[in-house]
């Protein structure tokens, strides 16, 4: 594509002026591949193709759960290295997220055997000086040096777990275990005109470790190449391999397991309530369809509907609403082997009557039952998302987004003045 100035250069890529767009940089990657701070180089022909390959196609799964990230455009067609992103402030600090004991944390920590798991997981800091060897750095530090803010290094750390925990739950679906994830962040300037934190740089092969089956000797990442002392022709021939196996592998990620909720409303009068569900459902990307079907005044209507949805949809999650005695939702579970959520409406003068007769079921009937219209959409989401990636991270998003509100108001309430009269 056509390209500006060179803005910046690093080991593996360089980055030039977009020549359409001020606020934009296209990276170039290259073919070199390095270890030890770059004390170690070699060259791979391909390489660059396919670090770009991976990272775009990390950067639309992880666009399409909504973490906030600095990717646009290209790096998608087999025969190119180039991507378009938005252009940030690079902060200096690699942020690292392991979820299994490997590589550095082992040297640092050898009475810590390799694989152990990290639970919760664990993050580490470490400044981008090659002169000194990236060393580790605290929180503390971070914020005393003023390479970040208190609050933007808590956005940052929030985000790194955010996108470890999606590509842990992606990989995990070709039985690949992923140890551990180091990330770059920058500044950008939003469409507001205020400064916000996007994921950036690239991920790509050299930025995590990989053991399929969760076999260390299986691992398909850079750590190979550090193993090497040197490389001759044909190791580098099979490193290469690997880096194609591991592009074709992340092109996997983002279809879509076909999931799908049907609504079924014991009468249109549950209208309002369904529209409800449907539009939470659409907030995280679900397709859903709504019917009527009573199961006292058409129970074969209603059966027709359940065998048709599962004959010819996907992986499909029923939310049943109804409102005085719910016979719907037990009698939709007794007749799908999918999953059952009950959602039925509360009305005044049955004194909370729908509630229990969603809950007291016959045996071999396991609906699940569901007050909040948005809380079933979201109940449904996590079903679904088991075998989604994307549905997964959507999920994930929203709980992050939701935290980062409480807290949001926490500090606002707190940083107001008594009385809401300014201090002296």
């Amino acid at each position: 594509m056509n390209k500006g100035p060179e803005v910046a250069r690093g080991k593996t890529k360089i980055l030039y002026q977009h020549p359409e767009r001020a606020d934009a940089v296209i990276v170039s990657s290259q073919d070199q591949i390095t270890a030890g701070d770059g004390a170690k180089r070699d060259v791979i022909g391909g390489k660059g193709r396919l670090a770009a390959l991976t990272t775009a196609r990390i950067f639309r799964l992880l666009n399409a759960c909504g973490v906030p990230s600095h990717y646009l455009s290209g790096g998608e067609d087999e025969d190119q290295n180039e991507m378009i992103v938005r252009r940030c402030e690079m902060i200096p600090i690699e942020v690292v997220v392991r979820g299994v004991a490997a590589g550095s944390y082992l040297k640092r920590h050898p009475e810590v055997k390799e694989g152990a798991v990290f639970a919760p997981r664990l993050v580490e800091y470490f400044f981008k000086d090659d002169a000194r060897h990236d060393p580790q750095y605290s929180a503390e530090q971070i914020i005393a040096e003023k390479i970040a803010s208190a609050q933007e290094l808590e956005e940052m750390t929030d985000i790194a777990r955010l996108t470890f925990e999606i590509l842990v739950h992606a990989w995990k679906t070709q039985n690949v275990l992923l140890v551990d994830l180091k990330v770059e962040f920058g500044r950008c300037v939003g469409a507001d005109g205020n400064s916000e934190i996007l994921l950036a740089d690239v991920i790509d092969n050299d930025s995590w470790r990989i053991w399929p089956a969760g076999d260390s000797k299986r691992m398909l990442d850079k750590q190979l190449y550090r193993n090497m002392s040197t490389p001759t022709d044909s190791q580098l021939g099979m490193i290469k391999e690997k880096y194609e196996e591991v592009a074709d592998r992340v092109g996997q990620f983002q279809k879509s397991a076909g999931g799908f909720v049907a609504i079924i409303m014991g009468s249109a009068a549950d209208l309002p309530h369904a529209e409800r569900i449907s539009k939470a459902l659409s907030a995280l990307g679900i397709p859903s369809m709504k019917h009527v079907a009573s199961a006292h005044k058409t129970p074969l209507h209603a059966l027709a509907r359940v065998e048709q949805t599962d004959s010819t949809m996907g992986h499909a999650v029923y939310i049943t609403i109804a409102g005085r005695s719910n016979a719907l939702s037990a009698f939709v579970d007794a007749a799908t082997p999918n999953p059952v959520i009950a959602c039925p409406v509360i009305g005044s003068s049955w004194a909370g009557m729908e509630i229990l007769s969603s809950l007291q079921l016959p045996s071999g009937v396991a609906s699940l039952v569901v007050l909040e219209p948005e809380n079933a959409a979201l109940a449904a989401a996590k079903i679904l998302g088991a075998d989604d990636t994307v549905i997964y991270g959507r999920v994930l998003v929203s709980q992050y987004r939701s935290r980062k509100n409480v807290i949001e108001s926490d500090a606002r309430l707190n940083s107001a003045p008594p009385n809401g009269k300014a201090g002296a």
